[in-house]
């Protein structure tokens, strides 16, 4: 956890609602940190719906191979949470620590070990043994309450410099339906699936197959629209769980032709935009908000293409950085995407002032207007490519100084 809050945190964290049958604990595992919690555990006393989706990494964390594994189980019971250790790249000896802290949560929860996610995240190629916290469990099981979102979140932390949380409260049938979002994640962000961590928790009555649509929707154009690095992670886990804790008169939701599928969708859909900005906005150093918007493309595919090729761009990210008006740089990304574009067609945006069109600076270019904009903490990067309707939105960050010192020092 980094000792300097990005400028661009929320000036407030939002009040979680309690969700009856949720319970978390967290603990002091010393797993890498010392004086902080790197431990938590989710408990579901009732079981509960799970949907999922992961990296597309072609290595994965033994966490993430565990999770994939026991998804088709449709049920969940606990989670468990650790950072300071990605368990990931340990061969063996990391498939037994998944084996023994799923074994030993499943004992202290009476499940079986198939009811019981795991994810970690930290450093990747080093070996986690399970003893150091496996022990903690039962106790952790029975001390867990259903006020404590915040605590877990800062469980999880690694180089997040801020707790990640949402929270929103939809109508169902005339009776509440809470939905409580955490996530973590700050660099080594360029996700293809959902984040580095993060889990929602529902109390409406939801079939599996209901949530799995909703999420693998709904993470297209959230977390899998944002890039802080390029650099797509091992453990990459994105979970939504149902508990039907709610109301017991609330009939559950089973066919995505019932009016409620788009009540439930769409506010999951905002706790997972939600959740996305704030990883990007704490982005390792980052000091600046791209959004980059691309409209015009020959298709909405080519457009994410462009959109990421100028959101990844080391140059653009570090003009941004430096607070430097330099579209040319927007040129270079949009031309080097490997999509169709044309130079005479192309126009440029940074905010409300255009600086290129038809392939050269506009006339009424103002390099102190486009500067001040610049000085913003809210930046955004329009292209056109002026070949059809394809559009796209990224949103990404600056490529600060201290990014490098960050990742310089991560495993000192």
């Amino acid at each position: 956890m980094a000792g300097k809050i990005s400028p661009l945190a929320p000036k407030t964290y939002p009040r979680m609602p309690i969700i009856k049958g949720v319970r978390l604990d967290t603990r002091e595992a010393h797993i890498k940190y010392k004086g902080r919690t790197d431990l938590l555990l989710i408990v579901f006393d009732k079981k509960a719906s799970v949907a999922g989706v992961f990296t597309r990494s072609k290595c994965p964390s033994a966490p993430v191979d565990h999770c994939r594994k026991i998804l088709s189980h449709k049920i969940a019971r606990g989670v468990v949470i650790n950072s300071g250790n990605a368990n990931a790249f340990t061969g063996k000896k990391g498939i037994a620590t998944t084996n023994a802290t799923a074994k030993a949560a499943a004992e202290a929860l009476g499940a079986t070990p198939e009811e019981i996610y795991l994810a970690s995240t930290g450093v990747i190629g080093e070996p986690m043994d399970a003893s150091r916290f496996t022990g903690l469990l039962p106790e952790m099981a029975k001390s867990a309450e259903e006020d404590k979102w915040l605590e877990a979140v800062k469980a999880i932390m690694t180089t997040d410099t801020f707790p990640k949380l949402a929270t929103r409260t939809v109508d169902f049938d005339g009776h509440p339906v809470i939905i409580n979002g955490i996530a973590k994640g700050a660099g080594m962000i360029a996700p293809d699936m959902g984040t580095m961590l993060s889990f929602i928790v529902t109390d409406a009555p939801v079939d599996s197959l209901v949530l799995q649509e909703i999420l693998s929707d709904k993470v297209r154009d959230t977390f899998n629209a944002i890039t802080v690095d390029s650099d797509t992670s091992t453990s990459d886990t994105l979970l939504l769980f149902a508990t039907g804790t709610a109301d017991e008169k609330i009939k559950p939701l089973t066919q995505k032709n019932d009016p409620r599928y788009t009540i439930l969708a769409d506010a999951v859909y905002e706790i997972l935009h939600e959740l996305s900005l704030q990883v990007v906005t704490d982005g390792e150093g980052a000091h600046h908000l791209i959004e980059v918007r691309v409209e015009g493309a020959t298709t909405n595919e080519a457009a994410k293409i462009i959109a990421r090729s100028i959101a990844n761009s080391p140059l653009v990210k570090t003009a941004v950085a430096g607070e430097d008006a330099n579209w040319g740089r927007v040129v270079m990304a949009v031309g080097k995407a490997g999509v169709e574009a044309d130079r005479d067609r192309l126009s440029i945006w940074f905010g409300p002032h255009r600086l290129a069109v038809d392939g050269e600076r506009d006339p009424h270019y103002s390099e102190e207007e486009a500067s001040n904009y610049m000085k913003g903490s809210h930046i955004v990067i329009k292209a056109d490519i002026g070949l059809g309707n394809g559009s796209a939105t990224i949103w990404s960050c600056d490529l600060t100084k201290e990014y490098v010192e960050i990742n310089g020092d991560y495993r000192s």
